[in-house]
């Protein structure tokens, strides 16, 4: 038996960071020291802590290493598994705001305290690609506690009375949704898992899949079994390589377990789960678009009702559910609605996970009670703005969603509260911006993408997001005028209000909130022609501070086009404001701060 357990993160962010050759050179060490019976290597999902990846844990000894390096795993072989000495200088650590000390001690990390894992319970725990680790976590026992003890609306019954809310952006409460189709007469019925995750900055499903990929496959079987289903898709974008190999693997280890297939549990009932590729259209997250896609037609969606419970893939009833949502579905039949339900908030029950980027200082995956604020996320969980930089905002949900302020944070997150401040949940993208960010460049960064993914379908949409786009595009570039902002408030409206499905009814969202909170900002573009935040490059003017200037030449020399004149040693250097092109060549080249931009 082993004595010591290495966990390195083989998720696709580690990965991408060379945490494969890690791994093979821990191996590989423990090999020539003859460990390799002593010590496993187990290659795990996601711990979370992102921008500290590669990372590796070693248990039972809690020591948490970070930006771990092929070479770095050759001490850590050395001086902790041989020699039994942690090596400091890898090791994760907090600063005590009393003692001013460093703190070692995982569960006092701020990052991790006050977090509380439910989805993310195996991440970064089990190997995902072993169906033993899994079992050995309790897994499966709620779907053979289902199977043997429970009746179809049983079933049902407790994932309504726990409160669970989709986690895939509208927020509706998912044993709702799966009465709907256990209503419809008998015949077959399908059980579909949303994971085509395409929101900027959403890396939520992806991580769970990559992680724990059986808790999912679990989850789906119990929905098989609760609205009379017996075949079930995973529909994941092709882009998740990861993922996807991971869920291939989970599939044939089920199925060779009994745990899939027919009979499963003895009980009569069988269920079983196909992947069907998703080619990364946004679209396709909304779930008759996905419909369409699993059919192989082109993913566009249509009018409802009929909703997918009563009319869905191949026009049988379906239920249609991302991978976080049922990442819930079996810890709530293993421990109880009410030990969900006493999690969170009245209206939003549990716990939520959010992929926590941009302008932050660790950037990760964190999953925190509803009703946890934002300020606790932002400053305690993601260490706040880096740089001392000032915070500015925070866009929650993605191309759907909208911007909050300084003056939201001490908000509650959760479902209800972010739409009445102009945003939403969504799937659980948090992209946090800095005083470097220009607001009315962040809001045509989210049109430019949501004109690039609509299906075109609906003329509001497909039209009204392209000339929205027109509109701050002038407006960044120096254009814009009192009428542009006007007419560009009045057409977000419209396509709000007009729009065939979610992707178009939402996709004025970041413009409308901006509008709202940052008015001075578009103001300073369109009638001061200057951005308050020097990003957009049309608005930008250089110039050189005569009193700070050397007279070396340096910014003149690095000048692509020529514009700055003046004489070597004698004559302080002047920038032709018609040559210049805005590249910033010049301030970059100035070690003296004498050039400056406005």
């Amino acid at each position: 038996m082993e004595r010591m357990h290495v966990l390195v993160c083989a998720g696709t962010g580690c990965t991408s960071s060379l945490s494969a050759q890690v791994v093979e050179q821990i191996q590989s060490e423990l090999v020539k020291l003859n460990l390799q019976t002593e010590v496993k290597v187990i290659k795990t999902g996601c711990f979370g802590l992102c921008q500290k990846g590669p990372i590796v844990a070693i248990h039972p000894d809690r020591v948490f290493y970070c930006h771990v390096t092929p070479a770095d795993a050759v001490e850590i072989v050395a001086e902790h598994i041989y020699k039994g000495r942690p090596v400091k200088r890898l090791e994760l650590t907090d600063i005590d705001e009393v003692t001013k000390e460093k703190i070692f001690n995982i569960d006092e990390i701020k990052f991790y305290a006050k977090q509380q894992r439910i989805a993310l319970k195996n991440c970064g725990v089990i190997n995902p690609e072993d169906i033993d680790e899994y079992i050995a976590m309790e897994g499966y026992m709620a779907l053979g506690k289902a199977l043997t003890t429970m009746t179809p609306q049983e079933v049902i019954d407790e994932v309504k009375k726990s409160g669970l809310r989709g986690r895939g952006g509208g927020g509706f409460p998912t044993g709702a949704k799966w009465q709907f189709a256990a209503n419809q007469p008998k015949g077959q019925k399908y059980v579909i898992c949303n994971a085509d995750e395409g929101d900027p900055g959403a890396f939520m499903d992806r991580s769970i899949l990559e992680g724990d990929p059986h808790v999912v496959l679990e989850s789906m079987a119990i929905a098989g079994y609760a609205i009379g289903a017996n075949h079930g898709y995973v529909y994941i974008r092709a882009e998740y390589p990861i993922a996807v190999e991971r869920l291939e693997i989970a599939l044939k280890q089920a199925r060779e377990l009994g745990l899939l297939g027919n009979n499963i549990f003895s009980s009569g009932f069988d269920f079983d789960i196909e992947i069907r590729l998703g080619a990364g259209a946004f679209v396709c997250g909304e779930e008759t678009a996905l419909i369409q896609s699993i059919e192989g037609k082109r993913g566009m969606p249509r009018p409802k009702p009929p909703f997918p419970a009563v009319s869905g893939v191949w026009g049988k009833p379906t239920i249609i559910n991302n991978v976080e949502t049922f990442a819930n579905v079996a810890p709530i039949l293993r421990k109880g609605s009410e030990w969900f339900a006493s999690i969170g908030t009245e209206k939003s029950k549990g716990t939520k996970v959010f992929a926590l980027g941009g302008k932050i200082s660790n950037t990760g995956l964190v999953e925190v009670p509803m009703g946890t604020t934002l300020r606790e996320v932002i400053y305690e969980i993601g260490g706040g703005c880096p740089d001392n930089k000032n915070f500015k905002a925070v866009q929650t949900g993605g191309p759907s969603g909208g911007c909050l302020t300084e003056a939201d944070l001490d908000t509650g997150i959760d479902f209800d509260n972010l739409v009445a401040l102009g945003s939403m949940m969504g799937s659980g993208g948090m992209i946090v911006l800095d005083e470097d960010n220009c607001m009315v460049d962040v809001a045509r960064f989210y049109m430019d993408f949501i004109v690039d993914e609509s299906c075109g379908k609906c003329s509001p949409c497909r039209i009204g997001t392209k000339r929205m786009l027109e509109m701050l595009t002038d407006i960044c570039e120096g254009r814009g005028t009192a009428e542009t902002l006007f007419e560009l408030e009045r057409l977000a409206h419209k396509v709000k209000d007009t729009s065939l499905c979610g992707l178009g009814q939402t996709a004025s969202n970041p413009v409308l909130s901006t509008l709202r909170l940052f008015k001075s900002e578009y103001d300073a573009h369109v009638f001061d022609k200057k951005c308050p935040a020097h990003v957009c490059k049309n608005l930008l003017t250089y110039s050189i501070v005569a009193e700070a200037c050397r007279k070396c030449g340096l910014c003149a020399r690095n000048c692509p086009t020529s514009a700055i004149t003046g004489v070597l040693g004698k004559e302080v250097y002047v920038i032709d404001p018609a040559k210049c092109i805005r590249c910033g060549a010049c301030m970059t080249a100035c070690r003296f701060g004498a050039v400056l931009r406005g």
